[in-house]
């Protein structure tokens, strides 16, 4: 793993909740995502495998063909301790600018607070001259797929975006980025050893979006399954063969700093979510 331990500290201009930095490695910038020791307040719940959550998941993202923010899984040590971190590289620059969601919705609707409902995201996708409505909407539901194959539960509109290039004036969807709620980042690797198979299914299964419909939080299986929106059934058509799973086990299964019994844990229980996606990909088909 790369050490980060040396590289240029510049201020921190990233937001989000989790501790990071930001690091100057090879004349690159990086978003260096730190384990949480305690994520929840008066609640002793670590947040410590996020950097695995961040990495995985990403590449996820990627193998099935996304443009994705690079990141790697380095080290930094701290008060002489070695931490697991995740450097994620920052996919701006001068020309390049990040324009989250949640600030396209402020400008489209003035008379309208836009949260995570999905009647209302849609309705700014539609009324937002800048961006193009169609292409939008694809992009966001195929991020709506893989999300649930991973298990994604943060996915709020401030970590996904509009890249404008101020030189051409183009609008494009940006690289996918923050996936470091995925993948059940605070268990712990003594409970994951003690899941049996339908705690380990029930896991699977029972996991929320912050997406919202009709004020409630979206259950991706159960939103997938019902095959009622045809704008996700079109996402799950299109990206269902490019989701090659095999070579999801085999990138897990190279990273060397995790643990086996969270590594069976990752391919398990996406094993489980990918195979619902087969069966509703048959059903729409």
């Amino acid at each position: 793993m790369i050490d980060f331990t040396n590289a240029i500290e510049e201020f921190n201009n990233y937001r989000g909740s989790e501790k990071k930095k930001t690091l100057i490695y090879n004349s690159r910038k990086y978003l260096v995502k730190f384990p949480d020791p305690v994520r929840e307040k008066n609640k002793n719940i670590s947040y410590i495998n996020n950097a695995f959550s961040e990495y995985i998941g990403s590449n996820i993202f990627k193998i099935v063909g996304f443009k994705v923010q690079n990141t790697i899984l380095g080290k930094y040590k701290y008060k002489e301790k070695e931490k697991v971190v995740c450097a994620c590289e920052d996919f701006t620059d001068d020309n390049n600018v990040l324009y989250e969601f949640e600030n396209i919705a402020l400008s489209t609707n003035p008379d309208k607070k836009i949260e995570t409902e999905i009647k209302d995201i849609m309705e700014v996708i539609e009324e937002n001259k800048m961006i193009n409505t169609e292409e939008t909407k694809q992009k966001f539901w195929d991020m709506f797929v893989i999300d649930s194959l991973i298990g994604n539960t943060d996915r709020h509109n401030g970590n996904w975006g509009f890249i404008l290039n101020k030189n051409t004036g183009k609008v494009e969807f940006s690289p996918i980025y923050d996936c470091g709620s995925a993948l059940n980042p605070m268990l712990e690797d003594e409970e994951i050893e003690r899941l049996n198979e339908t705690e380990l299914k029930n896991l699977a299964i029972n996991c929320y979006s912050c997406l919202k419909e009709n004020g409630k939080k979206i259950n991706y299986i159960t939103y997938i399954k019902e095959i009622k929106n045809e704008e996700c059934n079109a996402a799950i058509k299109r990206l269902f063969l490019n989701i090659n799973i095999d070579e999801i086990n085999k990138f897990i299964n190279n990273i060397d700093c995790i643990s086996t019994k969270r590594k069976e844990f990752y391919k398990k229980i996406i094993e489980k979510r990918y195979s619902i996606l087969r069966e509703t990909y048959k059903n729409i088909k």
